[in-house]
């Protein structure tokens, strides 16, 4: 036991030490916090700190539209851009205005005299119009489209009920057939929209900590065999010391990113400006299932012991670094296979191919996480699933420790099948 604390103390201080491991983290860290601040600055730079957006507008091009605008804006309170109107009907002045920069930019009415309303056309010194001063422009201008068109045949309550948008809400059938209550339909609508996006930081996590570890464990391995090292350290270490010894550190390794990563993420959206952001999205942090949280982390640990063993396994039959990345495609296919499955079942944690996947010891560490954040899944299926799971380390992991205890000592080309199984009879494990 002291050995195997050696090396996995050996393995874990070694690889943190490491420039590829800190230029690593350092950029990944940097990337998620600019991805996750990207709105930030692009409000930043567009002068949005500023406050609303000021639009202006020519009051004799359209009188009608411009007075239905203004009624529009004042009954909605503070809302994405203030309108600045303009007498007379030289655009000149409007194009004055902006480049003074005292507007953000100015509405143009097009009447071509055969539509009932004219369209409209955004003019500012910018390629496009901003998100929020674009959405909130077709919102009010959907409005007095609206009341335009009626002429006032309709009251407020109906030309509000005419431009309120349709929302659908599933709702699930219960187990009788029939469809769900008021109560029922509001607890079966889904979940939090904050868990679409922990599962699908959680799924990229697992993806990205498990090739980046294994990769390590497997060149590590073949460097340390290439350069005759091995030789050395089996004199004082066993071999499967050494391999489950690298595992362990390396997962220690993995736990350690994962936790950093968190960290950032945690701070970067307790900023204010994200705090602001995410309240515009209706995103809760409260509303984040820990259940979800717990599982992963246990689900990583697993789907990670389970990769680990084979990388090492695979690792310990190249002779020569240069042929490590055809040696290990296959799995590296199977992780990728895992990550498209979860990324591309978000929208349907209930399908038949993620319920499947679910007992697939290679694909259920990155679809049960999915279905346990977003999906309907019962107790017996996530039970199933981590005994199968477990079953499976067993399993791999005695077939990897005869693998790499044969393995570490073959050198020039890889072994075929029939020359490494009479190798492991050699060894009982």
């Amino acid at each position: 036991m002291s050995k195997l604390n050696t090396v996995i103390r050996f393995t874990f201080l070694n690889k943190i030490k490491t420039k590829s491991f800190l230029i690593t983290t350092l950029v990944l860290v940097l990337l998620v916090s600019i991805g996750m601040n990207i709105p930030y600055f692009i409000d930043k730079f567009s002068g949005g700190e500023q406050g609303p957006a000021s639009v202006g507008v020519m009051e004799a091009s359209q009188p009608e539209i411009v007075a239905s605008l203004e009624a529009y804006l004042q009954k909605q309170g503070e809302f994405g851009f203030t309108l600045q109107k303009f007498a007379g009907e030289n655009e000149e002045a409007l194009r004055a205005e902006l480049k003074a920069g005292n507007i953000d930019g100015y509405l143009k009415f097009n009447q071509d005299g055969q539509s009932a309303f004219p369209t409209v056309s955004y003019i500012s010194n910018k390629d496009d119009i901003p998100q929020s001063v674009n959405s909130s422009l077709q919102a009010a201008l959907q409005s007095v489209k609206a009341e335009v068109i009626t002429k006032g045949t309709l009251s407020e309550e109906q030309l509000a009920a005419l431009t309120a948008p349709v929302f659908i809400d599933p709702v699930k059938l219960d187990a009788s057939g029939a469809n769900a209550s008021a109560n029922e339909a509001e607890t079966e609508a889904g979940p939090a929209p904050i868990n679409y996006i922990v599962v699908y930081a959680l799924v990229i996590l697992f993806f990205m900590i498990i090739m980046m570890t294994g990769n390590m464990i497997a060149a590590e391995v073949t460097a340390e065999k290439s350069s005759r090292i091995m030789e050395i350290l089996i004199t004082s270490v066993s071999p499967l010391t050494q391999m489950f010894g690298k595992i362990i550190g390396m997962l220690y390794i993995g736990l350690l990113q994962i936790f950093i990563f968190a960290g950032v993420i945690g701070i970067n959206m307790s900023l204010p400006h994200n705090q602001s952001v995410l309240g515009s999205l209706n995103l809760n942090l409260a509303d984040i299932n820990l259940t979800v949280l717990v599982l992963g982390l246990i689900y990583f640990v697993l789907g990670y012991l389970l990769y680990a063993t084979l990388f090492a396994a695979i690792g310990s039959l190249v002779s020569r670094t240069e042929e490590l990345g055809q040696a290990i495609m296959p799995i590296t296919m199977l992780s990728l296979a895992a990550f498209y499955i979860g990324i591309f079942s978000l929208s349907a944690p209930n399908s038949l191919l993620l319920k499947i996947s679910n007992f697939i010891p290679f694909f259920s560490p990155v679809s049960m996480i999915v279905r346990a954040g977003l999906g309907d899944t019962p107790v017996w299926e996530i039970a199933a699933s981590l005994v199968i799971l477990a079953v499976s380390i067993l399993f791999f992991g005695w077939l990897a420790a005869k693998i790499y205890r044969t393995g570490v000592l073959l050198y020039g080309k890889r072994p075929t099948m029939k020359e490494l199984r009479k190798a492991m009879r050699a060894y009982k494990i």
